[in-house]
């Protein structure tokens, strides 16, 4: 397992790269795989921050800009605005300015960014998930093996007998 985030650029591909070598669970080691539970929170935990950093600047920049492509179809940006990107009509109508807004492209690149953080933020709160769950997971690995090899039923049978007092 690796623990250590590579120098890769955050994506979703890489994420879910390095949970499918992260979710692996050693059968021999359990109790080594219990103490790497805090150290897998804090790698995702870490990542998922980091995310929704990004997300908030991408947001920022998305307010900015939808008031600055506003100003653009409206005809109120500064005229070396319209020399850079010429836009020969004024839309005053709002169901018209709504109609253009969706379609701007530099609008849209912004927003499927902030979508595409939101998806790799719901992967990480599924990942921070399943680590939370880990330890239950681990532990009922061991009880089962306890049970199975006759051991675990003379264990419980015994702690009833010491906390019934019998």
């Amino acid at each position: 397992m690796s623990l250590e985030r590579k120098s890769k650029p955050l994506s979703l591909d890489n994420i879910q790269e390095m949970w499918t070598k992260d979710a692996i669970i050693n059968q021999d080691e359990l109790d080594t795989e219990s103490l790497k539970v805090p150290q897998l929170h804090a790698k995702y935990y870490g990542l998922y921050n980091t995310i929704l950093l990004m997300r908030k600047q991408n947001e920022q920049i998305d307010s900015s800009l939808l008031l600055e492509r506003r100003k653009f179809y409206t005809g109120k940006a500064t005229a070396d605005v319209y020399e850079a990107e010429p836009f020969p009509y004024k839309v005053r109508d709002k169901d018209d300015l709504k109609l253009y807004l969706e379609s701007d492209e530099k609008l849209s690149k912004t927003r499927l960014k902030i979508e595409y953080f939101d998806s790799m933020l719901k992967y990480l709160e599924e990942i921070l998930r399943q680590v939370s769950n880990r330890s239950y997971q681990i532990k009922n690995a061991i009880e089962w093996r306890r049970f199975t090899s006759g051991y675990g039923w003379f264990i419980d049978q015994e702690e009833e007998r010491s906390i019934s007092g019998s």
